[in-house]
């Protein structure tokens, strides 16, 4: 049998044995955990003696994964099982483990060195120690526990030592203490690769660009360049984009490449979210280009949008067109939403001709602004005065797409705003024609224009209209 890692192990905490014996598929199984459930534990070992059920290695080792929640019962049951068989590794791992997560630190070791007796210790029952110990935030005892493996005739080598490294920066900022023990023993035991990843991916979780440049070069000095350490630059790069050096990743990033090692599109799809939300476009795009002239990356929609969405929100319209018109020749093609988010962007900045054209592109594309930008493009039209770009959106919006209340509303305010009352007349009727309620605010608008300009018939004639609707 394969021996179990730490991590395993670890994942298997239920929350009581009762809970989890329903959902165990052996019927032994089953029978053990109903016992477990229901008798005390000094009664345990007695009852389980009287059930007439033999157990097998593998009950035992499913029964102990359901018992987290009950280490006093779980020590009663594999003391009760191991009169009759011998435990496996795995079994006695998860004994070490259930009693460490449970805090339970002496008795861990005395099935330690029970352990060591049977001559089933191994790299896994230490790691699944350093985990207890670091979670229970006692990273002394943790580093001790390392110190004295090889007494236990189990070998301090790398892996184990990046097994110690890792437990100890899965907890919140204790990263430090990691690399302190790193720095005592790196001369007797050669780190690799993963010994760098986990202590940037530990810099990274603490956000320390400073300590992650220096871990960073140590790496470069010590294992070298090599593209299957790509854990490693992920997090170096990552923390220095979190923490505002976009400038030195990208400078990073050109000397990764001339080491062929350049990260892949998990970084910089991680990367990029960072940007956006740090709303640094110049860095942005500075990364963009990389990522797709020399890494050869194909971006997806979905990535594209974000990335235009940036460069609009930053008014960096040329790149955002730019963006757009290279989309196609990375296999991704725009859609409305990439269509809206330039077209929003326009009517933000009272781009009012550029608009025009764009809807234009729109339209010729078949691709259809939405009713909030129809909208949001009429205000804006008759703003800049120039109602006949508003009166063809409301023409499109009735053609394309259904006819929306804010719009309209918006179309008559506009129009009598700017004194077309003959337009105002036929318009509200077509509204009216169509269902479309003429909000109150819009009629009392209506009202003070056609009664000043002596058109109360006008007005009287709507006002009946919206009587009979």
């Amino acid at each position: 049998m394969t021996t179990p890692t730490v991590h395993e192990i670890s994942s298997l905490q239920p929350t009581s044995v009762m809970a989890s014996s329903l959902l165990a598929p052996d019927p032994r199984v089953r029978a053990f955990c109903d016992i477990l459930s229901r008798v005390p534990p000094a009664e345990v070992e007695t009852v389980l003696s009287r059930c007439g059920i033999t157990p097998l290695s593998e009950h035992v080792e499913s029964v102990l994964r359901l018992c987290y929640a009950t280490p006093a019962t779980a020590v009663r049951f594999f003391r009760w099982a191991g009169l009759t068989l011998k435990h496996s590794p795995y079994a006695w791992n998860l004994m070490v483990d259930i009693l460490g997560k449970n805090g339970l630190f002496e008795p861990m070791w005395d099935a330690i060195r029970s352990m060591k007796q049977e001559a089933v210790l191994s790299a896994a029952t230490f790691a699944s120690a350093f985990g207890s110990y670091c979670t229970a935030g006692r990273i002394k005892e943790a580093i001790m526990t390392f110190d004295v493996m090889d007494r236990y005739g189990v070998a301090k080598d790398v892996a184990a030592a990046n097994s110690l490294l890792s437990a100890i920066c899965c907890e919140d900022g204790h990263t430090s203490e990691a690399a302190d023990f790193f720095d005592r023993v790196k001369l007797t035991i050669p780190p690799n690769g993963d010994t760098f990843a986990i202590l940037l991916e530990g810099w990274e979780k603490e956000g320390n660009a400073a300590r992650a440049k220096n871990t960073f070069g140590e790496m470069v000095i010590r294992v070298g360049w090599n593209a299957d350490n790509m854990s490693a630059y992920d997090a170096f790069l990552t923390t220095l984009v979190r923490g505002s050096q976009s400038d030195e990743a990208v400078k990073f990033l050109k000397v990764m490449k001339t080491n062929n090692c350049l990260p892949g599109m998990k970084f910089f799809s991680n990367a990029l979210d960072i940007l956006i939300q740090q709303q640094s476009h110049l860095h942005a795009l500075s990364l963009w280009n990389i990522m797709v002239t020399e890494s050869g990356l194909i971006p997806n929609l979905a990535k594209c949008n974000s990335m235009i969405g940036l460069l609009c929100t930053q008014r960096d319209l040329n790149s955002a067109y730019r963006l757009l018109d290279e989309m196609p020749y990375y296999g991704v093609f725009p859609d409305d939403l990439t269509y809206n988010i330039i077209f929003d962007s326009l009517i933000r900045n009272k781009m009012n001709h550029e608009a025009e054209k764009f809807f234009a592109e729109m339209r010729k594309n078949e691709r259809r602004p939405s009713p909030q930008n129809c909208t949001a493009a009429v205000r804006m039209y008759f703003a800049q005065y120039d109602p006949s770009a508003a009166v063809d959106m409301w023409n499109f919006m009735v053609e394309e797409l259904s006819p929306d209340e804010e719009c309209a509303n918006e179309l008559l305010i506009g129009l009598c705003e700017l004194g077309r009352l003959t337009e105002v007349r036929r318009f509200a009727g077509d509204i009216l024609d169509m269902g479309i309620k003429i909000q109150t605010s819009t009629l009392d608008k209506l009202r003070t224009a056609l009664c000043k300009a002596g058109r109360h018939d006008a007005y009287d004639r709507i006002v009946r209209r919206l009587g009979k609707n």
